[in-house]
């Protein structure tokens, strides 16, 4: 059963990843206007700013995608958990 199940939620964990992907992004932006008030986040290709701000907005940018994307997989798992009672992951 626990490979069924595993097979039975993968789109669901691909349409959360789509989702979390979505959600961290609009959060980044809210958290970089703060941390910089003045300028969108830098991107690696963009000469003009420094390695540190570029380097702390890639920080900032994977930290928030892990947790959003971890709290919705774990949503997930457990919301497939109480409809088919298994765990998808086991």
């Amino acid at each position: 059963m626990a490979n069924l199940a595993k097979i039975v939620y993968r789109p669901v964990g691909l349409v959360g990843g789509v989702v979390a992907g979505i959600v961290a992004g609009a959060i980044f932006k809210r958290v970089w206007k703060i941390v910089d008030r003045e300028h969108d986040a830098p991107d690696a290709l963009q000469a003009e700013y420094s390695w540190p701000k570029m380097l702390l907005a890639a920080t900032l940018q994977g930290a928030i995608f892990a947790a959003v994307k971890a709290a919705i997989d774990r949503g997930g798992a457990k919301g497939f958990e109480r409809a088919t009672g298994e765990w998808p992951g086991s």
